[in-house]
């Protein structure tokens, strides 16, 4: 009896149509995907719970009221100055005069909560410009009691 010889070729799986498959399933559900948008006027502001802050010597301040204007306190003076216009370049001197140079102040925005939105922005990108990185926000405890509105 004559047996058939053994091939020693290994056998291969072709992976091609696998792959060609796996291709077309993730065109399909790039496709069929529907992306929603989170901000759509359902916003909820985060209530503020934190600690007040004990380090004092090192915070510069700049108050803005509920029409834009701002006032600015460094770490060294008492009462915060008011600004005498609203501008960008005002805003920096001002917060240039009062950081006296002092690289590693923290910048506190106290920020009406009726203040334009533009007002709290120019705020962060001035004290952004001019190298301060660590900004915070100033906030009323949820416990303490509320303005009317």
């Amino acid at each position: 009896m004559r047996f058939k010889e053994q091939d020693d070729e290994e056998l291969q799986i072709n992976l091609t149509p696998l792959i060609d498959v796996v291709f077309l399933l993730l065109i399909f559900f790039m496709v069929s995907t529907t992306f929603s948008k989170e901000s759509q006027f359902h916003i909820k502001l985060p209530e503020a719970t934190n600690e007040p802050t004990e380090q004092k010597d090192n915070l510069l301040e700049i108050e803005i009221n509920s029409e834009g204007d701002f006032a600015v306190k460094g770490p060294r003076e008492d009462v915060a100055k008011r600004l005498v216009n609203r501008s960008a370049e005002t805003l920096t001197a001002a917060l240039k005069t009062a950081a006296a140079g002092d690289p590693d102040l923290i910048i506190v925005i106290r920020a009406d909560r009726r203040t334009p939105h533009e007002a709290v922005v120019n705020a962060m990108d001035m004290s952004r410009r001019l190298g301060y990185l660590n900004i915070t926000f100033s906030t009323r405890n949820r416990s303490a009691p509320t303005d009317a509105q």
